[in-house]
């Protein structure tokens, strides 16, 4: 078999259902013969079996131990968090699953600082992999998060709606934060050549039942817990792959990722867009839509924003300050354009991470506010430090 790459590959989470299916889809996808399997639980039985599937001239290998899976990793797809339990809040799972996205940042940033592209896909996957890229130190364009499956879910249900091959839906796109927070956008979409606004409103397609689709496609999760009595993990598990895949030179991936945006609308945040995922990363174009498609994802850019207050408020408790100091500066460039640009302009133009560039900003307002005459304003320097 020929392989994309020679590149290490590391499955965090390879022990679970979704991290297990991983392992498989990249296998039979031929994308490296170097492949790590990492789970703070044993994935020795996942590699066992993978081993058995007569998988030829690859490297298996499976560790609990951090240091030794990073060692020399170049990609990483990520399952590592924690499902949402009964008697959980959502903060809770925010703090949880925030709280393993931060490690898994730092641990990118000790053991793996030269990889090449992440791709996280527990949830919240906005929020995780915002963290994971703030403390991984990495560039905005090397981590992306799962957010295909919304689309894939749209693209499913006008196929059986309409009686024809998922191929013969064009157009089909979500954008925004992932799950009930998302955009739909059908405004692009063709059923088998026609346009599906010619078709909205119709006998055929009443409005009312628009309507119910958007709202069951972004439910479609929840959906399928009930057809089969646990989460998904197939869908998630490959189309994930994919992702990696077209990192590592394969494919293109078909569906929009979950990416870093910072324009002068979306600022600093990691939401679904219209993107292009290759050898070079990813990079993104504002979605093309109708009025109400966009004010709603105006809206899920405003929820995802409301979401890292939240979880800046639960991880208080229990957070150093010095952390909380990395949720504070996100929020603080969020919502702060003079800061936003510059950061912005050093990122573009110096070819930095968005890290280093928000570190240097931030030490050029303090020397600003250290040089004033005012001893109030001098003491602001301090609130930026």
């Amino acid at each position: 078999m020929a392989f994309l790459t020679n590149d290490k590959l590391v499955i965090v989470g390879a022990a679970g259902m979704i991290g297990s299916n991983m392992v498989q889809s990249a296998l039979m996808m031929g994308l490296t013969n170097n492949i790590c399997l990492f789970d703070v639980f044993s994935p020795e039985g996942v590699a066992e079996e993978m081993r058995q599937s007569g998988f030829d001239n690859v490297n298996i290998t499976a560790t609990t131990d951090v240091a030794e899976a990073f060692k020399d990793a170049k990609y990483i797809i990520s399952s590592g968090g924690a499902p949402r339990k009964e008697g959980m809040t959502r903060e809770d799972l925010l703090k949880g699953n925030c709280e393993i996205a931060e490690q898994l940042g730092k641990n990118i940033k000790t053991y793996c600082p030269n990889v090449k592209h992440v791709v996280i896909i527990f949830n919240p996957a906005d929020l995780t992999g915002l963290v994971t890229l703030l403390y991984s130190g990495l560039k905005p364009g090397q981590v992306t998060t799962l957010a295909g499956l919304d689309t894939t879910r749209l693209k499913s249900a006008l196929a059986k709606k309409f009686g024809v091959m998922q191929s013969e839906i064009e157009g089909c796109a979500t954008y925004g934060g992932h799950g009930e927070q998302m955009a739909v956008f059908g405004s692009s979409v063709k059923i088998a050549g026609r346009n599906l606004t010619d078709i909205i409103g119709t006998e055929e397609f009443t409005a009312e039942e628009w309507e119910q689709m958007k709202k069951d496609v972004t439910q479609g999760g929840a959906a399928i817990i009930k057809l089969r009595g646990r989460s998904s993990f197939q869908s998630p598990s490959y189309l994930s792959v994919e992702m990696i895949r077209s990192v590592m030179g394969g494919e293109p991936f078909r569906f929009p990722a979950g990416t870093y945006v910072s324009n002068e609308k979306y600022n600093h945040i990691m939401m679904a867009m219209d993107t292009v995922l290759d050898e070079n990363g990813c990079s993104y174009k504002m979605p093309v839509g109708t009025e109400e498609e966009l004010a709603k994802l105006d809206a899920a850019f405003k929820k995802t924003i409301e979401d890292v207050e939240k979880i800046k408020e639960v991880a208080s408790k229990s957070l150093a300050p010095e952390e909380l100091a990395v949720f504070d500066a996100h929020l603080m460039m969020a919502n702060d354009p003079e800061l936003r640009s510059q950061i912005e302009d050093m990122i573009n133009n110096d070819r930095v991470n968005t890290e280093y560039a928000t570190e240097q900003v931030a030490n050029m307002m303090v020397s600003i506010f250290e040089s004033m005459e005012d001893a109030y304003m001098r003491e602001r320097a301090a609130d930026i430090k």
